[in-house]
């Protein structure tokens, strides 16, 4: 498994470019320390984008999906410091989802993470997901610089909780349905692996929906 606990808060954004360097800042020294200290919370990540949008991809894995609505981690999204409230406003695009792991297959990070943000026509559930995890994923995870390959569905009620930092960003945050993370030690590698094992035709002839939207970003920051 190259994930830690059974979710993740997966996040997608764009930040005004003035405020750019701050944001970094504030992320690095300030906000994800206050993620990771929250007790459940075993590890963050910040990503860059290669291809794709929004410019960066944010992710915190948490020991259960419970952590993500837990009163330690709820208190502090209802009191953002200063600098959080700042950093929060210059936010644009964002996509926040809470989502319990469904399978983590391979071994350590790679340098370079695939998102992919889709979900299954109705009634095709079990056949995209038996799909994922039992065809693709273990054909990923063989092609040489491929070091991971999970699949992470939403849990709505847990995204959705009110709080005082989601009144902070310019609009409600989008919601992803399944997320798909494809992890490897090179750009070309993990965006080639993802457009030939995961293409558009072969998803939909899976039960997908014609909407997944694929990003490749670099790891920027870990803790």
């Amino acid at each position: 498994m190259s994930f830690l606990g059974s979710a993740i808060l997966a996040f997608w954004a764009d930040v005004e470019p003035a405020g750019e360097a701050d944001f970094n800042d504030w992320h690095t020294r300030e906000h994800m320390p206050e993620r990771v200290g929250v007790p459940g919370f075993l590890r963050g990540r910040r990503y860059v984008a290669v291809t794709g949008a929004p410019k960066y991809f944010m992710m915190y894995e948490t020991e259960s999906l419970g952590t993500l609505a837990s009163p330690a981690y709820v208190e502090r999204l209802n009191n953002p410091t200063p600098w959080t409230r700042k950093s929060l406003a210059i936010f644009r695009n964002s996509n926040r989802t809470a989502c319990r792991t469904v399978a983590s297959v391979g071994r350590g990070i790679g340098g370079v993470l695939a998102t992919l943000r889709l979900g299954p026509r109705a009634g095709q559930e079990n056949a995209l997901r038996r799909w994922l995890t039992e065809e693709a994923f273990p054909k990923l995870v063989e092609r040489p610089g491929i070091s991971g390959a999970n699949l992470f569905e939403a849990d709505v009620e847990t995204t959705t909780v009110k709080t005082e930092e989601k009144n902070i960003r310019d609009k409600p945050d989008e919601l992803a349905r399944w997320v798909v993370l494809v992890e490897g030690i090179d750009t070309d590698i993990v965006e080639r692996a993802c457009r030939e094992v995961l293409d558009a035709k072969t998803l939909a002839g899976h039960g997908a929906e014609a909407d997944a939207i694929l990003g490749v970003y670099r790891l920027h920051y870990i803790l």
